[in-house]
Parts: C-alpha cells; sequence; structure tokens
C-alpha cells in the first residue's frame, strides 16, 4: 500500500496500459477521472474506490450534475429509494474475519444513531450489502459503487490483509462506513481536490454525470475530519462529524 504524510492511499499509482483507450474514453464520458484508473475483477476501479462495472460503462447516465464546487459534501444523483423507512441489511462473508462483524455493528451503530429514514441491521443470509473478501493482490483498501434503481450498491469488497483486524470499533469501522456511504449514494468530500487526504497532486475526481450534488449546509472549505474523506491515515478513526451528520440528515 502506498503510504505518503502518514496517510495510506485506497490505491497505488499504476499505468493505464491495461485498460484500452475506448474504455477510459466511456470512463471520462461518465464523468470520473481515469488518473490511476486500473482494471480490477469485476470492472475498473476510479477514484480509489469506486468500481465501475463492463455493463455501467454501457448505460447512459440519467441526468447531469448540478453543481461543480470545491471542498463541499455531495452525493451522486442516484440515491436508495426509502419512502417513509426502509431498512438495509448488511451480510458479512466469512471470508473476512470476525474483526469486521464487531466493525460492522460498530458501522449500523453509528448510522442508526442519527434517526434517518434509512436504518441498517446485520444478517447472516441475504443481505442488501455483502461485505466480502477483496481478490488476492488488490492494491486498495476497500472499493464500492453507487445506488441504482433505488437500491444500494450491493457489494463492498475489503482489503483486510492490508487493513488488519486491530481497531475494529474505530478505524476498521471507519473504512467500512466510507464504503457503505457510497452504496447508498455519498461522494468523497474532497473529490475535487483529491490532495487534500491523499497528498500529492491535485486530482479532481470530476463532478461527473454520475452526479456531484451540493448537499446545502454543508462547509465550502476543507472539512479534515469527514467520513467521506479520499484517503485516511492508517489507524485513523472518522465518526461522523456535524457536516455529516447534516449531510446525512438532509439526503435521508
Amino acid at each position: 500500500m502506498s503510504v505518503l504524510s502518514s496517510c495510506q492511499k485506497k490505491e497505488e499509482v499504476t499505468t493505464k496500459d491495461q485498460i484500452s483507450e475506448d474504455t477510459l474514453s466511456q470512463i471520462r464520458l461518465l464523468g470520473f477521472t481515469t488518473a490511476d484508473a486500473k482494471k480490477v475483477e469485476g470492472g475498473y476501479l476510479v477514484e480509489g474506490d469506486i468500481l465501475i462495472s463492463d455493463s455501467d460503462l454501457k448505460n447512459k447516465p440519467e441526468n447531469q450534475f448540478l453543481r461543480v464546487g470545491e471542498e463541499e459534501q455531495y452525493r451522486t444523483n442516484n440515491l436508495v429509494s426509502v419512502g417513509s423507512g426502509r431498512t438495509i441489511t448488511l451480510r458479512v462473508s466469512t471470508s473476512l474475519p470476525s474483526a469486521y462483524v464487531t466493525a460492522t455493528d460498530e458501522v449500523i451503530r453509528r448510522y442508526n444513531a442519527q434517526n434517518l429514514l434509512i436504518r441498517f441491521s446485520r444478517v447472516t443470509s441475504g443481505g442488501n450489502i455483502l461485505l466480502t473478501a477483496a481478490p488476492s493482490g488488490s492494491g486498495y483498501l476497500a472499493s464500492a459503487g453507487f445506488p441504482s434503481g433505488g437500491n444500494p450498491y450491493g457489494t463492498v469488497q475489503v482489503n483486510s490483509g492490508a487493513i488488519g483486524t486491530a481497531n475494529a470499533t474505530t478505524y476498521i469501522a471507519t473504512i467500512l462506513a466510507h464504503e457503505v456511504g457510497h452504496c447508498i449514494g455519498f461522494r468523497h468530500t474532497d473529490y475535487a481536490g483529491r490532495q487534500y487526504s491523499c497528498g500529492g497532486s491535485p486530482v479532481n475526481e470530476g463532478a461527473s454525470t454520475v452526479g456531484a450534488v451540493y448537499i446545502p449546509g454543508t462547509p465550502s472549505g476543507n472539512d479534515p475530519n469527514s467520513w467521506m474523506l479520499a484517503c485516511i491515515g492508517t489507524g485513523a478513526n472518522r465518526p461522523f462529524n456535524t457536516n455529516d451528520v447534516t449531510a446525512l440528515r438532509y439526503v435521508y
């Protein structure tokens, strides 16, 4: 894993030789940056932890983005349909150590403590979102995707070998809560300047036609503690801060 200024990136810097120019063009048309795009099992990893499948590349975007900003908090155009209330179930695959069950329970506690219309519970079979081991050799901490058809993205791939099993209710829970955040439609808080949390050269992920919809009430300046920052320092803990709570309650 890459470490820079005590910040552990969610992907390794790679070349794009293994991705065709046609595919790169399709990724750009969806509005994502192709900087450090990587071919992985099941599709392509962009922006550090967003998985785009081949079928995603073929789909036409449903909406245009509403705003390009700086470091406010953002959601995608597509969200989870919750109506007057909906419970999303999480299942932890047996391919992950038991510490990830503990971490998932903490993720559920963090979200449910906000009294949102979207709630979470853990199940041992089925499940709307499966947390499972990432393919061997993966160069990221975890990856997920965005909602479609009113439903959450269904899989979070977790590199438990890179994350480890220590600090289940803090560090690991923060990583999993971030990926679940993507599954229900949240973009990186620092999508317009990913160097803020990751270090290195400036990387603007692009507002994209998947949507970068500004969430009213969140700040226009840097937010160093948001749960949706693109990168996280080893061992760090990011429970929801005041701005995160504002974003969650506005959307759900």
